[in-house]
């Protein structure tokens, strides 16, 4: 129906998007190249942050790892058991698991 019926304003949209492309002398695939190496620099940051961290880390963690064991031994053995009325029974977790799902889908369905 649109296409039988144009007023003034139709015609002059038609005539502005005919009409050649403004020359941007390379602007624009500067641009696109620019962003496109941010998005990659984003990529690579996190994996190599990871990897120089955990190369830092290594030689505190493996001498960390050797201590903890002698520390041990000097905490009461009483200390290190937990009662199993501390312990959450199944249906507790089940029952949180579930409360917990429900409301990320009511959240998710309140966003959308």
């Amino acid at each position: 129906m649109a296409e039988r019926i144009k007023d003034s304003t139709d015609h002059l949209l038609e005539s502005m998007f005919q009409s050649e492309p403004i020359a941007d002398d390379g602007f624009s695939n500067k641009v696109v190249g620019r962003v496109r190496r941010g998005i990659w620099v984003r990529r690579l940051a996190l994996p190599i942050a990871t990897f120089i961290g955990a190369a830092i880390a290594l030689k505190p963690a493996s001498q960390l790892a050797v201590v903890v064991p002698r520390l041990l031994e000097f905490v009461p053995a009483n200390m290190l058991s937990t009662p199993m009325s501390l312990l959450p029974q199944l249906q507790l977790v089940v029952l949180g698991g579930m409360i917990l799902a429900i409301g990320m889908a009511f959240i998710q369905s309140l966003a959308d």
